[in-house]
């Protein structure tokens, strides 16, 4: 069977005091200790143990009966299956799976494996990588710390794998954006507790926003409801604001925001060898779609509100020295598309980079090391090229995981500024030239917002997280910041 402890959790709100969980998990182990198997009473701990010596007793006797019960019934299965009609079934099986095991490499269709890393009955990992080496289109997703029942235990649903594997779909080929599923309140309580909690938590997120007059105001009300809405803004070190930003957006105003996503995050390449439901998996969850032009279409021609970054993997991916720096391209790329629909386009600055993590070995670095330079090397010449090489600095989107050495957590600071409307301005920014103003304006915008977020967090009192800490501690509620 799982493992107790997962099967117990289920259903469990994590968010509950830890007096409610604690019983609402002794009363479901306690539910399931007749369905558990000996291997895994042997695996449980101490206080599961004691549990289950209490009960020992009750269910002694209905085992006997039961063992007794099975055990006639062996006896009996001679004279209902005689011996040679067994091994033929046998031999019958035998051949069978050798002839299906014959034929897996000529099979098309999507496969999608999930496999236990605790699975006590089937040597479910050997076989998930046998099929994948057998199938022509297999992968595999796999659950070190899950049992034998892996979609009865306390861990991801099954229609959150399919979604972010991208199995879903209406019609033969995947769509990004029509075939999107919003997220779940269960999937949104997972998503932002349990997997990107501890950034969350570290980083105590504050935003802001500016109304129609220029003022500014905490809080998202300066950004419309209605879409089309373009979020345009800077892409801190790994993205690392994309979690409270995506998260304060379903919280506060209950809108979705689908994020530009680099096309590498949807073709598999850039999966572990652990084969695990990563964080790419739940990016393309909570809503990330490929960055093109198609999709940028699809999306502001349904309303949508879209996060858009023109630096991408260069800003994210930056080197020492280039903190809140933009690298943008030399075409107004997203303007025209914008004035096509109407759409609102709204800048943004987002920092606090530099006050969680430091950049210790970047691109250049990197590429100092022998042989890794060269697995460097071979990564890029199989990426995907996004923009042609006249695109100036930004076409330098080198992938690669940089070196970061972690500090104690500071705050991340996001500043939206005032909305750019484009509705009616179609025909006026149809001229490069006036697109090209609006898209340096943008661009101002931006670098203005960091600018300002940069010499106001230096009034923020509770910029450290010791002092956050203390705060909540003594108050127990949000923590506030600088004055405005």
């Amino acid at each position: 069977m799982g493992e107790p402890t997962k099967m117990a959790m289920v259903n469990i709100d994590n968010r509950l005091p830890p007096r409610l969980r604690s019983q609402q998990f002794s009363a479901n182990l306690t539910a399931l200790l007749p369905r558990l198997s000996v291997r895994n009473a042997c695996s449980c701990t101490c206080t599961e143990k004691l549990q289950m010596y209490r009960l020992r007793a009750i269910y002694s006797s209905t085992f006997l009966f039961i063992s007794i019960f099975f055990l006639n019934i062996f006896q009996g299965m001679a004279d209902i299956i005689p011996k040679d009609t067994l091994l033929w079934k046998l031999k019958l099986l035998k051949s069978a799976s050798a002839y299906a095991n014959s034929r897996l490499h000529a099979v098309k269709a999507e496969v999608l494996v999930l496999a236990s890393g605790k699975d006590k009955m089937l040597p479910s990992g050997d076989e998930a990588k046998r099929l994948r080496s057998s199938l022509q289109n297999c992968i595999i997703r796999h659950f070190k710390d899950n049992g034998h029942s892996l979609l009865l235990e306390d861990s991801l649903s099954l229609l959150t794998i399919i979604k972010g594997t991208c199995k879903y779909r209406r019609s033969r080929k995947f769509d990004s954006i029509l075939d999107f599923l919003p997220p779940s309140r269960t999937e949104f309580n997972y998503a932002f507790d349990q997997v990107v909690g501890l950034i969350n938590a570290a980083a105590s997120s504050v935003m802001f926003s500016t109304l129609e007059d220029g003022k500014i105001v905490k809080g998202l009300s300066g950004i419309p409801n209605e879409g089309p809405v373009l979020l345009v803004g800077y892409h801190m070190l790994m993205g690392f604001e994309l979690y409270p930003l995506v998260e304060q957006f379903l919280r506060e105003k209950n809108i979705m925001v689908y994020g530009m996503a680099h096309p590498e995050l949807f073709l598999g390449r850039l999966e572990d060898s652990s084969n695990e439901f990563s964080m790419t998996d739940w990016l393309k969850v909570m809503g990330a779609v490929p960055v093109t032009g198609k999709n940028l279409f699809k999306l502001l021609s349904k309303k949508s509100h879209v996060l858009l970054y023109p630096g991408g993997a260069r800003e994210a991916l930056h080197y020492k020295g280039e903190q809140y720096k933009l690298f943008w391209p030399d075409q107004q790329e997203f303007v025209r598309m914008a004035a096509r629909f109407g759409a609102t386009i709204v800048p943004f600055g987002a920092i606090g980079e530099d006050d969680i993590a430091e950049l210790v070995l970047d691109y250049n670095d990197l590429m100092k090391i022998p042989v890794l330079n060269d697995y460097i090397r071979d990564s890029i010449s199989k990426s995907v090229k996004i923009r042609d090489e006249t695109s100036g600095e930004v076409a330098n989107q080198a992938l690669f995981l940089p070196g970061l050495l972690p500090k104690i957590p500071g705050r991340f600071y996001y500043l939206f500024g005032k909305p750019i409307h484009t509705k009616g301005k179609e025909v006026f920014l149809r001229d490069k030239e006036n697109a090209n103003e609006l898209y340096l304006h943008v661009k101002s915008e931006v670098e203005r917002n960091i600018a300002y977020l940069l010499k106001k967090r230096e009034e923020d009192p509770y910029r450290s997280i010791i002092d956050r800490a203390a705060y909540n501690l003594i108050y127990g509620r949000d923590v506030p910041t600088f004055k405005l």
